[in-house]
């Protein structure tokens, strides 16, 4: 008997891929989400940020555990949350969204997602700009405004930068970004193997240390302290955890990142986060509280009175330079590219090419002004805060509505475009939680739990009231038949492409092969440059030789893993498409 597979009856070719769920032929394993979030969550802000708690006053013991447990409840917020929805649904988060609160409350959520990658853009371009500005002799600047006419200057010089390759360059900013991943964890690393002998000479009293009671000893006389920069006590464990916890809750909790996961063969991917959570955040956090303090003994000044530019060239040499250039870049493009793509769904009259420049040249002005990123901690936390109830209500919907009898995609059935449960519960979320910091109730790195909580149980309530209660029968029964024909589509999609008969060939040629063996061999000197550095200085003269021989040998580490390593992707990119021998015969004949 011969069955023939049903063809889809609804003609697709109009709809935006996008507005559909991912097919099966489009999944990837989990090396990719390894790899994605490695080459995320390590950039420019994380220099930021490890300053930042060595400035509030962390003691050692807490950034060693806290960070630790932070870290890990973040990636299990990614795999016990956002991946089960992402796969579940194979949709992101602004097509589930317009079809669980329909089209005001996504236009609403694409206004607070510019505001967001705005700021996060300007940030990341002031960042860059304290490297360049270093080349030229410009005082660090430090108050919340610029305080050098020649620093605005730089700034609008990388801002304009920035902004041309997110509006027309940023597939390839995309493929150099993901070859920066192992160079930014290489060079975090060794910045703080740089930095420990000064840090050890200035305690200790000898440039080496000798057990893991030397570096608790150091970190706790001269890097987190416990007192902050005004010698007050600083914060606590319970401080360094909610951070850490809530520093990507706009992708976690507040689902941004369901348009990664939504690829994932497996909820069970959540847990690759963990190369951006422990290898990224953990490590590169800890690595440049060190260089930052580390720096600050050199100069003899305090860690308050450096930016990234000060800190990555002490530790790194010319090398830092880089660090700053490419981890700021690459970050600030990335979000401004989303900015955009998020205007451009609220102007769809507009190209994206337009909206992105538009939103650049705001980015650009506010990267005029330091605050932004010396207060990267709150406003990454606030932002978070921002979209908090926004998951929630997703959640709500996809987790909670079929537990307590309620119907999932009312809005949908009953063909709204205005959710007045969701937006009503959007912004009850931002009054209740932004009321308890006002209150000080508790501490803000932990605001977004009870927001998240609150915002379920009111959109519940609210919703059960609006249409969610009842049964749309018919309306299901048409969504299953679309769903259907959505599966049928991406079957005849995936048939298609089995139809050319085409298969990757791998790249074997030796140049290729010694590109692959260069970039990875000035990783490993870069690495063993810097262990040489910290364990065979016997006092400050050796270590300044080893220092100067770390500076000049990685810089051209630096040059040639970037050369080898992005000539040798380029190269397999280039790799055509052949057909197979089957295909080739049945052509022939």
């Amino acid at each position: 008997m011969n069955m023939k597979t049903a063809q889809p009856t609804v003609d697709f070719g109009a709809t935006d891929a996008e507005q559909l769920p991912v097919p099966a032929h489009k999944l990837h394993g989990w090396k990719h989400f390894l790899g994605l979030y490695a080459g995320e969550h390590v950039a420019a802000t994380e220099f930021v940020i490890g300053a930042t708690f060595v400035a509030l006053g962390a003691k050692t013991m807490d950034i060693l555990l806290g960070l630790l447990i932070g870290n890990i409840l973040a990636l299990l917020s990614w795999t016990l949350i956002t991946a089960p929805i992402a796969v579940e649904t194979r949709l992101s988060l602004y097509t589930y969204l317009h079809k669980i609160a329909g089209g005001t409350m996504t236009k609403l959520y694409n206004w607070a997602n510019v505001i967001i990658f705005t700021v996060i853009s300007a940030a990341m371009i002031t960042v860059s700009a304290t490297a360049v500005r270093f080349l030229f002799d410009i005082p660090a600047q430090l108050d919340w405004h610029p305080t050098n006419p020649w620093f605005v200057m730089i700034v609008l010089a990388v801002g304009a930068i920035v902004v041309l390759v997110a509006m027309y360059g940023f597939n390839a900013l995309s493929e150099f970004s993901s070859i920066c991943a192992p160079w930014l964890f290489i060079m975090f690393t060794a910045g703080a193997l740089i930095m420990l002998p000064p840090l050890a000479e200035s305690v200790l009293g000898q440039t080496s240390l000798n057990s893991w009671q030397d570096f608790i000893e150091i970190g706790s006389q001269s890097i987190w302290t416990g007192l902050n920069a005004e010698g007050e006590p600083g914060i606590g464990l319970m401080e360094v955890i909610g951070f850490a916890w809530a520093a990507n809750t706009l992708t976690h909790f507040g689902l941004i990142d369901m348009a990664l996961f939504r690829f994932a063969k497996k909820r069970s991917y959540g847990l690759c986060t963990s190369s951006g959570m422990l290898f990224g955040h953990y490590i590169a956090w800890i690595a440049a509280g060190i260089m930052g303090a580390g720096t600050a003994v050199i100069l003899k000044t305090s860690i308050a009175t450096l930016d990234p530019g000060d800190v990555a060239f002490h530790a790194l040499g010319l090398s830092g330079f880089v660090i700053v250039i490419v981890a700021g870049w690459t970050t600030a493009n990335a979000n401004l590219y989303r900015a955009g793509l998020a205007a451009q769904a609220i102007f769809q009259d507009k190209s994206r090419q337009r909206t992105t420049l538009a939103v650049g040249l705001v980015t650009v002005i506010i990267a005029c002004f330091p605050f932004v990123y010396n207060n990267m901690l709150p406003l990454l936390t606030y932002a978070g805060l921002l979209v908090v109830p926004v998951g929630a209500i997703v959640c709500a919907e996809h987790f909670v509505f079929p537990r307590v009898g309620l119907t999932r995609y009312w809005v949908t059935f009953r063909k709204l475009d205005h959710s007045t449960p969701a937006i009503a519960s959007w912004g009850a979320g931002l009054v209740f939680g932004f009321g308890l910091n006002a209150l000080d109730v508790m501490s803000f790195y932990y605001l977004f739990i009870p927001t998240w909580i609150f915002t379920i149980l009111v959109y519940t309530l609210m919703a059960s009231k609006y249409g969610a209660g009842k049964e749309y029968p018919e309306e299901e029964a048409a969504m299953q038949a679309y769903h259907r024909e959505v599966e049928a589509y991406h079957q005849a999609q995936e048939r298609e492409l089995a139809s050319t008969g085409t298969v990757q060939l791998d790249e074997t040629t030796t140049l290729s092969r010694w590109l692959i063996w260069v970039s990875r061999a000035s990783l490993v000197i870069t690495f063993v440059l810097a262990c040489n550095t910290l364990f065979r200085s016997p006092d400050m003269v050796a270590y300044e030789v080893n220092r100067e021989l770390f500076n000049n040998v990685g810089f051209i580490c630096t040059l040639l893993y970037f050369t080898c390593a992005y000539w040798a992707m380029k190269r397999r990119k280039a790799l055509t498409q052949a057909p197979s021998p089957c295909k080739a015969a049945v052509s022939a004949a």
